[in-house]
């Protein structure tokens, strides 16, 4: 796989976008703000397979608007920040295009994973959605789901499970994995490790599923919307047996190739007694010894024939 990665970079790595965190932190807010505007927006944009196929296409893109839910306005700053900088470290250390790759795969799983919600359903549940769908639109006074909100409160339903929520998640893991004796102050106050808080967080995931499976919903349909958007992480680190250690081999490459990349000092050859310019300076200077002065004293073209001559008096 690093192979492959590596020659997809070579071919397309041009075309990756820089400061991606920015980016996702942008849509964050952007989601936040129709929020404020109209709240029932969210239905409008999640990413909802049924009201996909029936030409909501725009749900494709707009789902990842929908910021992480909270209520607490200075801890969605703080968790932005937090998401941010851990983006913008591992792009720094991957390099941009393996960042995108691995936003992009998350994003592009947790797409595939809700399609598979749907087969599964059409398959498996389609009395279950009938049923449901005849309650909810009893409990609505007879209406039946409104075509922007996706024409189905079956799907409608499952749609809110598909965000960027995990996706947060994985790019923890993934900076747990790269940088795992990093410490960080969990809750403003107990110092952590990275590793240690990724292994918190991965129990975080499997209690998810397991409520998710009490509330009543299908072990299949769990499975698909909590691995789909996780899958990005298990495939990047290991597909390969070394995946983990690949990472940290990559980060090491980058840190080589900022030291040997930056500009070494050159010395100057040439330089003038009287004013100290030198021919790194000013490039076009001419510049000459004084065969009068006692030494090998240099001067430039304004100073040769000016200056007064050095004796060993």
């Amino acid at each position: 796989m690093n192979k492959m990665l590596n020659n997809m970079e070579q071919k397309w790595g041009k075309y990756a976008i820089r400061r991606l965190p920015m980016i996702l932190i942008i849509c964050y807010a952007i989601g936040y703000f129709l929020q404020m505007v109209n709240p029932g927006i969210t239905y409008a944009l999640a990413l909802n397979p049924y009201a996909i196929l029936h030409g909501q296409v725009w749900r494709l893109v707009t789902w990842i608007l929908i910021p992480p839910e909270s209520s607490n306005l200075f801890f969605t700053l703080v968790m932005f920040y937090f998401y941010y900088s851990i983006g913008m470290t591992l792009e720094q250390t991957w390099g941009t295009f393996y960042f995108n790759y691995y936003i992009f795969s998350g994003i592009l799983f947790t797409i595939l994973g809700a399609f598979g919600v749907y087969g599964y359903s059409e398959l498996f549940e389609k009395e279950v959605i009938e049923v449901l769908n005849a309650k909810m639109a009893i409990s609505f006074g007879g209406r039946e789901c409104a075509w922007i909100y996706g024409g189905s409160y079956y799907y409608l339903y499952f749609s809110s499970y598909f965000t960027t929520y995990y996706i947060n998640m994985t790019l923890l893991l993934a900076y747990a994995c790269t940088y795992p004796d990093m410490q960080v102050l969990f809750m403003f106050i107990i110092p952590i490790k990275m590793k240690v808080l990724s292994i918190l967080y991965g129990i975080l995931i499997i209690t998810d599923v397991f409520y998710m499976i009490n509330g009543g919903m299908p072990v299949a349909i769990a499975l698909l919307i909590v691995g789909a958007s996780v899958l990005n992480f298990i495939v990047f680190f290991f597909s390969t047996k070394n995946g983990r250690v690949s990472m940290r081999q990559k980060r090491r490459q980058r840190d080589f190739e900022r030291k040997t990349t930056q500009p070494k000092m050159r010395i100057a050859k040439h330089r003038c007694a009287i004013c100290g310019r030198t021919d790194e300076d000013s490039p076009n200077l001419e510049f000459r010894f004084c065969s009068k002065c006692d030494g090998n004293y240099e001067y430039c073209q304004e100073h040769l024939f000016t200056h007064k001559h050095f004796t060993r008096e």
